[in-house]
């Protein structure tokens, strides 16, 4: 609790490292290896179990967001952070941004096609990605992979995922800044 007693919401952090404006902060929500999705819920100030996967199905990579932006999705911009080890959900990490995954969910029942980015982030102390710089550094077939999980949960959720296709870093900082409110 912060000295004036009251909570701190999470959801209104810099997006940005103050020290540091290459990096970019993100709250974990989802920890590598999870079957629980958990959400951050800014109006009780915790992370709530959303869903929980079929079994044999995990997030692959820890999940986030970054904090002071709005998607399209009324959500804020997500973030999958590649890292070591798996993180705790409400960790704060710091990383640059290395590109995205440029994507439109649809809801089967109304039709109704919403722009939901996932953005694709390196930790900054991270040693087995230490020399990824960019999304071209990543294998390809990683990335299709990354591209089959989403399409694969929205699916369950009775929505449609559309991979439109994959960006560099520069255009995934851009996206990103369109989000920041």
């Amino acid at each position: 609790m912060a000295k004036n007693g009251k909570n701190h919401d999470l959801s209104r952090l810099s997006p940005f490292d103050l020290e540091d404006k290459e990096l970019v902060q993100v709250i974990i929500e989802t920890p590598r290896g999870s079957r629980n999705k958990f959400a951050y819920d800014p109006r009780q100030n915790v992370f709530e179990v959303k869903r929980v996967l079929p079994s044999g199905m995990t997030f692959p990579y820890e999940f986030g967001f970054v904090p002071s932006t709005k998607a399209e999705d009324g959500d804020p911009t997500d973030v999958l952070v590649l890292m070591d080890e798996p993180a705790s959900p409400g960790c704060l990490v710091k990383c640059r941004l290395v590109g995205a995954i440029e994507g439109v969910q649809i809801d089967n029942q109304k039709g109704k096609k919403i722009r939901n980015d996932r953005l694709l982030g390196i930790e900054r102390s991270t040693h087995e990605y230490a020399q990824v710089m960019d999304i071209k550094d990543l294998d390809k077939k990683l990335l299709q992979e990354l591209g089959n999980f989403f399409v694969n949960y929205h699916e369950m959720e009775g929505k449609r995922y559309e991979v439109l296709g994959l960006c560099g870093a520069k255009n995934a900082l851009k996206l990103l800044k369109k989000t920041i409110r």
